[in-house]
């Protein structure tokens, strides 16, 4: 996909989540939280700050492992996913790291995973 398409699909994906949830257009964090309440798979609750930094971390996971980057290693006791690094993220420009990102959660929704 190029930059281009990537954009406007980006766009077009932001619009479709303010929509949904009508709220303000969101940016990649937004984002990350949204998958990252996804994959937990608990539903919408009250998080404190470190749990919604978990729940980005949980979704910047498992975008990654689209490109086989980490695996799954089980859930804690909690039921929060728990994730292994298993090959070296390449060190990315800033916007190669934006344009990557979005791609994966482009991806991430076209594959039917709904918030």
């Amino acid at each position: 996909m190029t930059a281009a398409e990537t954009n406007t699909k980006w766009a077009a994906l932001q619009e479709r989540i303010a929509h949904d949830f009508d709220s303000d257009v969101p940016d990649i964090k937004v984002m990350l939280f949204l998958i990252g309440v996804q994959e937990l798979g608990k539903g919408p609750q009250k998080f404190s700050k470190r749990q919604k930094e978990e729940l980005m971390h949980i979704a910047t996971c498992k975008l990654f492992s689209q490109l086989g980057f980490y695996e799954l290693e089980g859930l804690d006791q909690d039921g929060w996913p728990h994730w292994k690094l298993v090959k070296t993220i390449p060190n990315y420009t800033l916007l190669e790291q934006e344009m990557v990102m979005k791609s994966l959660i482009i991806n991430y929704f076209e594959e039917g995973n709904e918030p």
